[in-house]
C-alpha cells in the first residue's frame, strides 16, 4: 500500500532546511574555534571563568576546513537567513493546510503511560509506523518534531540575532547577556545535532530507500505491501 505522506511544501522545506543546517553546523564550529570557551552573562574573555572549555574542532568537521573566521561567518550568516525565512514560510503554510494540527497535535490517549510504553516497545522492535494508519506520526516523532520546530529552531535564530553586532540590544538582555545567548546558541546547536544523528539512524533502520523516496516524491510505501519471500 502506498500513501501520500509528505506535501510538496514540506518536502521543499525539508531539503532546504537540511542544506542550511549541514552548512551552518560546520561553519558554526569554525566560528567557535576562534574562542572555544563559553560563559554566562554579558562578558567573557580569556581570564574569565568559563562554564565550558573545549579543544578546537578539527578541520574535517569545520567549514572552511582551515582557519578562516571571516569565511565561516559568511557561510553561517547566509544560511542563517535561508533557515529563518524558510521557517517563516513553512510554519504559517503548515498551519493553513492543517499539517501541524493534523499530524503533530498530541491527543489525550497518546499521553497515557500505557500508550507511551507501547510506543517504546514498538521502537525497540523496529516498528516505526501504525499499520492501520501509516500516515500517522507516533508520539516520539511528534514530540521530537515539535521540539525542533517550536523550540530549537526559534532559539537558534533568536540567539543568533542576539549575537549579531548592531542588532536589537534588548534581545541579548532577554537571554541574560550576549555571552549567555552564545552559550544557549551552542547548546541548541548540540541538541539539534543530536536530533539529526538520531533522525538519520532511524531513517536507516526504517528503510532508507523508502524514507528518502517519500521525501522526494511524497509517496511512502507501507512495509506490509512488500511481498514475502
Amino acid at each position: 500500500m502506498q500513501v501520500y505522506r509528505h506535501r510538496l511544501v514540506t518536502r521543499i522545506w525539508h531539503w532546504i532546511n537540511a542544506l542550511a543546517v549541514l552548512v551552518m553546523i560546520p561553519s558554526g564550529l569554525m566560528i567557535f574555534n576562534a574562542h572555544p570557551r563559553l560563559y554566562w552573562g554579558n562578558y567573557g574573555a580569556n581570564f574569565d571563568h568559563a562554564w565550558l572549555s573545549l579543544p578546537r574542532w578539527p578541520g574535517w568537521l569545520t567549514l572552511p576546513s582551515t582557519y578562516d573566521l571571516a569565511g565561516a561567518r559568511h557561510w553561517h550568516l547566509f544560511f542563517a537567513l535561508v533557515l529563518a525565512f524558510s521557517l517563516l514560510v513553512y510554519l504559517p503554510w503548515s498551519l493553513a493546510n492543517r499539517h501541524l494540527q493534523r499530524d503533530l497535535r498530541f491527543r489525550r490517549d497518546e499521553l497515557t503511560a500505557a500508550h507511551l510504553a507501547e510506543d517504546l516497545r514498538a521502537h525497540w522492535e523496529m516498528r516505526f509506523h501504525d499499520p492501520e494508519d501509516p500516515r500517522a506520526y507516533n508520539l516520539f516523532q511528534k514530540a521530537s518534531y515539535a521540539f525542533v520546530l517550536f523550540v530549537l529552531l526559534p532559539l537558534l535564530i533568536f540567539t543568533g540575532l542576539a549575537l549579531a553586532p548592531g542588532m536589537w540590544p534588548w534581545l541579548a538582555d532577554l537571554f541574560g547577556g550576549r555571552q549567555s545567548a552564545r552559550s544557549l546558541h551552542f547548546i541548541a546547536m548540540a541538541l539539534l545535532t543530536g536530533f539529526l544523528v538520531a533522525h538519520l539512524a532511524l531513517v536507516i533502520l526504517a528503510g532508507p530507500v523508502n524514507e528518502v523516496r517519500s521525501m522526494i516524491t511524497g509517496w511512502w510505501k507501507s512495509p506490509e505491501a512488500e511481498p514475502e519471500e
